[in-house]
């Protein structure tokens, strides 16, 4: 599957401040069935989403009209526990294109940024701002500036810089897998080849 480039995006936010949110908790386990990217965003958070009768929980966000947009900002510690990718594709096929958090488990943030998926990772208090921001106006608009590396909220001059892995940011800038991204040097690759003694 082909990922989305991604260099800004500005949209409204869904707030879920829960910390140490884990990837069961993202995607159930017994939704891991397929082995294709699409289908899984339907069961993003379904144990929060849904009671066990199957009926939406009024009191979870992505059950509240009030919050949309293609950014998710979550609590501190977000995608720990089990390494499945899933996690990163049930959020992307959702519609979110990008998470922010003060802390990310290494291997979600690894997964998201193979996938299409920006992590953005904040300061605690920038975080808490984020939040206040939202549950005070649901409309608010975040910026996400990938190519400064600034995430702000343009209507309040507020903003913070983020660190990203330079190849990773390469690859979403450009719309590349790891394939993709060796298919675009095939010329430099075919090069260093012929000069290989």
């Amino acid at each position: 599957m082909a990922i989305e480039k991604f260099q800004k995006l500005l949209s409204t936010a869904v707030p879920l401040p829960i910390e140490n949110v884990d990837t069961d908790q993202i995607i159930p386990a017994r939704f891991l069935k397929a082995t294709t990217r699409e289908g899984f965003g339907e069961n993003l958070f379904r144990d929060w989403k849904f009671d066990k009768a199957g009926n939406p929980r009024e009191d979870f966000v992505l059950n509240n009209d009030k919050y949309h947009g293609s950014i998710l900002v979550a609590g501190k510690n977000f995608g720990s526990g089990s390494s499945r990718e899933h996690a990163a594709w049930a959020i992307y096929d959702y519609g979110f294109r990008a998470v922010v958090s003060s802390f990310f488990a290494d291997i979600f943030k690894n997964n998201s940024l193979n996938n299409g998926l920006l992590p953005v990772q904040v300061t605690d208090s920038f975080l808490a701002g984020l939040f206040k921001e939202i549950e005070g106006d649901p409309n608010t608009r975040i910026e996400i500036n990938l190519i400064e590396q600034v995430i702000r909220i343009p209507a309040k001059d507020i903003s913070e810089k983020f660190d990203i892995n330079p190849y990773k940011k390469e690859c979403l800038l450009n719309g590349y897998t790891d394939i993709d991204y060796l298919i675009s040097i095939m010329d430099r690759i075919e090069e260093f080849e012929r000069n290989r003694t």
